[in-house]
């Protein structure tokens, strides 16, 4: 499960079909939290809906806002979630490779690499 995946507590609403390979779900990310480190194999797409988020490469972080659209390329070690201080919702569409698989989860967002200043 997802939430495993995700610090504090989070709600995540799934809106494709079960045989889909296109994945789909609005995200709820309370103040501080964040995903873990992760990749996609066919990348990655977020729609900003609600509140200040943040995304973060190997390259820095980046601040989003409503409207905006992070597009995360294939293999792209990232993260995102919600600024400390505010709660962050977008929608995430991700492809399933030939195996089915969208994700590969890796290790927890250390603080210092949370808290950089966005660019």
């Amino acid at each position: 499960m997802i939430l495993a995946h995700l610090s504090n507590a989070d709600s995540i609403e799934p809106s494709n079909g079960e045989d889909s390979a296109i994945g789909c779900a609005h995200v709820r990310f309370t103040p501080g939290a964040r995903t873990v480190w992760h990749t996609h194999p066919k990348g990655q797409t977020l729609y900003v809906t609600d509140g200040i988020g943040l995304v973060g490469t190997e390259n820095g972080v980046q601040e989003i806002r409503p409207g905006d659209v992070a597009v995360i390329e294939p293999g792209e070690r990232h993260w995102h979630g919600a600024t400390p201080e505010r709660f962050m919702a977008h929608v995430a569409m991700q492809e399933a490779d030939e195996n089915g698989e969208v994700v590969t989860w890796q290790e927890p967002v250390a603080d210092t690499d949370y808290t950089q200043t966005p660019a």
